[in-house]
């Protein structure tokens, strides 16, 4: 059975940072486009970084570029989610997702989801 399961949220001040990680059973990172969505209250879930199948190619919101770095290691079968700068409005639930797909998760369906962590950053 595949599971994704998220690790690294907190509650931090506002300009800290976490790392997120998204450790992958039952599938290979190397083989799927991997990323981090997110769903803040009342609101809907929204893409927030993508990194491709052959782990050379990311994408992010533009909420969150030059803040939030995307990586995986195929050696530790993880992926994971860098966010400095952090701010109020990043406050929310953050999921791991996996598409079995060469283009990048904001643009597939996804296969695979994490439970999700938690994150909120305080002012």
């Amino acid at each position: 059975q595949v599971q994704l399961v998220e690790s690294g949220g907190g509650e931090v001040q506002a300009g800290g940072s976490l790392r997120l990680s998204c450790a992958a059973s039952e599938l290979f990172v190397s083989l799927y486009a991997m990323g981090w969505f997110r769903q803040a209250p009342g609101k809907e879930r929204e893409f927030v970084a993508g990194i491709n199948k052959g782990g050379f190619l990311t994408d992010y919101a533009d909420s969150v570029k030059g803040r939030f770095t995307i990586s995986k290691d195929n050696a530790k079968n993880t992926a994971y989610l860098q966010i400095n700068s952090l701010k109020p409005e990043d406050t929310a639930v953050y999921y791991c997702a996996a598409a079995r797909s060469l283009l990048s998760v904001s643009r597939s369906a996804i296969n695979f989801w994490g439970q999700g962590t938690q994150v909120t950053v305080s002012s």
